[in-house]
């Protein structure tokens, strides 16, 4: 990665240029410098990673009506262009939405793809937010990292009952956001990802890698599910053969299909205290190499931030 001078772009038809205040890291971004998305992206180089940013509009583009410049706002950049560690990006208008003042641009830009991945999992398996939603028993796995810990907010505001694995130095952490019970993934027990309380899970929102079917499946109820956030080519095999065969407890592959609907749900539950985004740390962008190696460590609690001076 090279810190270099490029022309700022310019906001096309539908598209806001914006002056970046954050961007959030996301794991997603380094697994494509390291060639694990390829053919499919990046689609040509140089390549400015990252997509989940916040800043200020500086011009729109023909066409966009619900933005001017001046509005601060949250936005999901284009996964094929990317854009987001520079000091200004273009955005498109459906996925960017107004960043109230309440929320700072560092909490913003944790937000579209580790919540929307989140909120995207627990519809999945039928979690409302209205509080007319079934008690149903799940577990999160890898609870503290960016997507787990808003999957844990989440499904403590649906009311769901919440078993999480973490490593030992964020069990308090994750039990204050709303787990029931919490594993140390390190222990014997936390390695068999057992309730404490003997519960079968309903569903099973898997945020990390490693963990094979067979050592979910006993773990289930009658008809339970593993909804795999990070899913690798067994992981489609597994679940394309439950669902040719009927299977009642299945393995379901998840990828994220962000909208402008849920990006302002979550804003919202945001500016009004009922999640919040806990930031691991921040850099500059001129410190942006050490930003990305402590994303492909993995041990981060939190959203890991970089922040543009000026």
């Amino acid at each position: 990665m090279q810190l270099v001078e490029v022309p700022v772009p310019s906001a096309k038809k539908n598209e806001l240029l914006l002056k970046l205040e954050a961007a959030a890291i996301n794991p997603v971004d380094w697994k494509m410098q390291h060639g694990l998305l390829r053919p499919l992206l990046p689609r040509k180089f140089p390549f400015i990673p990252v997509t989940d940013v916040a800043g200020v509009v500086v011009d729109v583009g023909p066409g966009v009506n619900g933005f001017k410049a001046g509005d601060q706002v949250v936005a999901k950049l284009n996964s094929l262009s990317g854009g987001g560690l520079a000091e200004y990006a273009v955005a498109s208008e459906s996925l960017s939405v107004k960043r109230p003042s309440e929320i700072s641009a560092a909490e913003g830009a944790g937000l579209p793809v580790a919540a929307g991945t989140a909120l995207q999992a627990l519809r999945t398996i039928g979690a409302k937010f209205d509080g007319t939603g079934e008690p149903i028993n799940i577990l999160i796995t890898a609870a503290s990292g960016g997507v787990g810990l808003y999957a844990v907010q989440l499904a403590r505001l649906a009311g769901l009952h919440v078993t999480a694995t973490c490593g030992a130095r964020n069990m308090d952490l994750v039990r204050s956001l709303g787990a029931d019970e919490v594993l140390d993934y390190k222990t014997t027990e936390g390695a068999s990802l057992k309730s404490p309380s003997g519960k079968k899970y309903d569903y099973v929102v898997h945020c990390t890698v490693g963990m094979s079917w067979s050592t979910f499946e006993p773990l289930l109820s009658d008809a339970g599910k593993v909804i795999d956030l990070t899913p690798y080519i067994s992981a489609y095999l597994t679940s394309a053969l439950h669902k040719v065969t009927f299977a009642r407890k299945r393995l379901v592959a998840l990828l994220l299909s962000l909208g402008k609907a849920d990006l302002e749900f979550l804003v919202a539950l945001l500016k009004d205290g009922k999640i919040k985004t806990l930031i691991d740390s921040r850099f500059p962008l001129s410190d942006v190499t050490k930003a990305w190696e402590k994303s492909i460590e993995g041990h981060a609690t939190g959203k890991i931030i970089v922040e543009m001076e000026g």
